[in-house]
């Protein structure tokens, strides 16, 4: 079998690439992340731990904001995450330059499915070590899809990616309410966090975005907005939680 696990482009006797069976592997050994779409918005939230204490972990990025309505997080390696942030936000734009608006979340994770499946078929190359969670607001309301290794992706009303991705789903089995507002679904991708957290769970060692609909001051109409909570706000969940 091993002969077959050096070549992306070569399938092994029991039909599958091993290349992306070991990439899926690098997102099992990555941090966990989780997201919830609720009634009126979703959120994604993440683990974020180092190597060392030393580490400024102020500067890691686990969660970036693709454009204003969608944003996503990963499991897996950080490098191949920043590759995938930059397309997926030139996608965003040359489909704004064209359409004068963000695009639709099934669109944009169509697009950067494809480009994460070229890299499944192609000599010289190896696929994404990551696996993805977009979180976005659009004319069908608040979508979540996660997108993997392979290309492939679904639409989720709550999941989880990363080491305690088994443990996660199970606890999310238990506590998801597809009515859930997006208050009771911040506190509950905390607590699916906090079931396989190691050590003493704080405001800076979890990330947590959501996207919702907001009143717009200029136009008076509601717009889509993903932010990111400061770790003031996270503190105030944690105190509840804790």
């Amino acid at each position: 079998m091993d002969r077959y696990s050096f070549s992306l482009t070569t399938f092994a006797p029991n039909g599958k690439l091993l290349q992306i069976e070991h990439a899926l592997a690098a997102v099992g050994n990555g941090s966990t992340s989780v997201g919830i779409k609720a009634a009126n918005g979703v959120v994604i939230a993440t683990e974020k731990k180092t190597g060392s204490s030393l580490i400024d972990i102020s500067s890691l990025e686990h969660m970036a904001m693709v454009c204003e309505s969608i944003g996503m997080v990963y499991s897996g390696m950080g490098p191949d995450f920043r590759v995938l942030v930059n397309s997926a936000r030139k996608m965003a734009q040359q489909y704004r330059r064209v359409y004068m608006e963000d695009p639709p979340v099934r669109i944009l994770v169509k697009e950067l499915a494809s480009v994460m499946q070229e890299f499944t078929q192609s000599g010289g190359v190896r696929p994404f070590g990551v696996s993805l969670l977009l979180a976005g607001v659009d004319e069908r309301g608040p979508s979540l899809y996660q997108v993997d290794p392979s290309g492939s992706y679904f639409p989720w009303m709550a999941t989880a990616i990363g080491k305690n991705m088994v443990n996660s789903k199970t606890f999310l089995e238990k506590r998801f309410n597809g009515d859930m507002e997006l208050e009771d679904a911040v506190h509950t991708a905390i607590l699916t966090l906090k079931e396989g957290f190691e050590g003493q769970m704080t405001e800076n060692s979890i990330d947590v975005g959501i996207v919702s609909v907001i009143p717009s001051g200029q136009s008076g109409q509601s717009k889509p907005a993903f932010q990111r909570l400061t770790s003031a706000e996270i503190k105030d969940y944690l105190s509840n939680i804790l």
